[in-house]
């Protein structure tokens, strides 16, 4: 019987560049939406200028 990781490693080996692309893309959009949602909650006072600023620096790290 396979593991999870085998398949996992299995369909990525059958996927595309450009689908393996989409695919990272859109995990990367869900974690700025979860890490702005955990921002947002921690400092709802924020303005949403400050929630993105701070949500790239999380993200990409620096002062973006």
């Amino acid at each position: 019987m396979s593991t999870v990781l085998e398949l996992e490693l299995i369909r990525l080996r059958q996927m595309s560049a450009e689908e393996k692309l989409a695919v990272s893309d859109a995990l990367w959009r869900e974690a700025g939406a979860l890490r702005r949602a955990s921002i947002t909650k921690q400092h709802p006072d924020w303005a949403p200028a400050q929630i993105e600023q701070a949500t790239r620096v999380a993200l990409i790290g620096g002062s973006a």
